[in-house]
């Protein structure tokens, strides 16, 4: 049986893969999160060993690999501060604070890490975008992201260790940020709202369900065959007016979208999605 450690476990996305990961009987879960109460309130939490942990208090005198049960794989899905994608923080501190802990786990025995990146890596660049393309990252979010890919990957040529990093485009579902987009909505219409603010909604993005998102995040993992960088995407670009209108639609729901209301971002371009014929090929093989 595989023991398999998930950090930032009580994260929306971190939900979704233990809850997934418990499905599969030769897995064994050790979560690990900051907040032990909240993950006390979860459906998976009897279900696996869960070992709070707080990467403000990391101890490079500890060795983590033996703290954590010498786990085959890390599923490393913990970053803080989201959504403030400009702060300085990201790189000042998470960006040091991750790399110790995963070398720390790499020193000490770990051969197998699955990290989760962001789109945002890509910059400012439009089009389909695929693993081939120069990374270009624009705000401290994604420079960390990307700084903490290449550290590793340099540990990756010392150590010998199966590396994946999961470039996450975007998606949505139960348990989402309240600030997002679709958790605004269904505000909007639980409260029987008449209008709903949102940007001009021309700009083209990459959405998938966040249940989709976890089962890939799992088959990137579980596999050792297709490594590095590993777009986690539909492949399928759609306007954000259109994605609202689709889900107003599914959930027999109308609510009138006053376009226009709020500006566009300055830290995405119009149009970009994700070219996910990598991630295709482990789906097929899997």
């Amino acid at each position: 049986m595989k023991k398999i450690l998930v950090t930032g476990a009580t994260g929306f996305i971190g939900n979704y893969v233990i809850e997934q990961l418990l499905l599969n009987n030769n897995c064994h879960v050790i979560a690990t999160s900051s907040n032990s109460q909240k993950a006390q309130l979860t459906s998976w939490y009897d279900k696996v060993d869960y070992l709070p942990f707080n990467l403000k208090e990391f101890d490079n005198n500890v060795n983590y690999f033996e703290f954590f049960n010498q786990p085959d794989l890390l599923i490393h899905l913990a970053w803080e501060g989201l959504p403030n994608y400009k702060a300085d923080f990201h790189v000042n501190e998470n960006l040091p604070r991750h790399f110790i802990f995963i070398k720390n786990l790499i020193d000490h025995g770990l051969k197998d890490i699955t990290v989760t990146g962001t789109c945002f890596e890509y910059g400012m660049q439009e089009g389909e975008l695929s693993e081939l393309i120069e990374p270009k990252p624009t705000n401290s979010y994604s420079i960390a992201k990307d700084t903490l890919r290449k550290k590793i990957a340099h540990l990756q040529l010392q150590d010998n260790i199966n590396f994946k990093w999961v470039r996450l485009f975007y998606m949505y579902g139960s348990g989402q940020s309240p600030n997002s987009l679709l958790s605004q909505l269904d505000r909007s219409l639980s409260m029987n709202e008449p209008i709903f603010n949102m940007s001009g909604g021309e700009q083209e993005r990459d959405y998938l369900p966040v249940e989709e998102v976890a089962a890939n995040i799992i088959n990137i993992a579980l596999q050792q065959t297709v490594t590095g960088i590993i777009n986690c995407c539909s492949g399928n670009p759609i306007k954000v007016k259109d994605f609202v209108i689709n889900y107003l639609q599914t959930k027999n729901k109308y609510i009138q979208l006053n376009l226009g209301y709020y500006p566009y971002v300055d830290y995405e371009p119009m149009s970009f999605w994700g070219n996910n014929k990598k991630l295709k090929t482990i789906l097929n093989n899997e």
